[in-house]
């Protein structure tokens, strides 16, 4: 009897066993890896002399209450909308380098807040700066 010789199988390679180390060790590294955050950044800020004679040039004082209202240079406004506004601005007799200082309270809705900036850029300033108290 002739027996035909057979041809060699070809290897064959499992791929579930590497698949699984490698799950493995993926699960450790997740587990005892320790991951930094980066939230803060660090930021030198500027230190002020309180003691310091304040030369600035004129300052106007737009206060925001809670409900919306507004004061211009402690003048209260009878109408909420950036027409009164750019009307006590232009009452106030602004300067070319004047400062707009806006003191909103914290509960102030954030469109009054704009409508005063909207109002003093149509009146040209554009030195605007906000008033915060310092946390306790």
């Amino acid at each position: 009897m002739k027996f035909r010789p057979r041809p060699p199988e070809e290897p064959e390679i499992n791929l579930i066993p590497f698949i699984d180390v490698l799950l493995v060790i993926l699960i450790f590294l997740m587990l005892t890896t320790t991951y930094s955050k980066f939230t803060e950044l660090q930021v030198s800020l500027p230190v002020a002399d309180a003691d310091a004679a304040r030369d600035r040039p004129r300052e106007i004082i737009v206060a925001v209450a809670a409900d919306g209202r507004y004061a211009v240079n402690q003048q209260p406004l009878e109408e909420r909308s950036a027409e009164a506004v750019a009307r006590a601005l232009r009452a106030a007799q602004i300067e070319k380098d004047s400062i707009l200082i806006i003191s909103a309270d914290a509960a102030a809705p954030v469109q009054a807040v704009v409508t005063a900036m909207a109002a003093a850029r149509g009146e040209g300033l554009t030195r605007i700066t906000f008033a915060a108290q310092a946390g306790k």
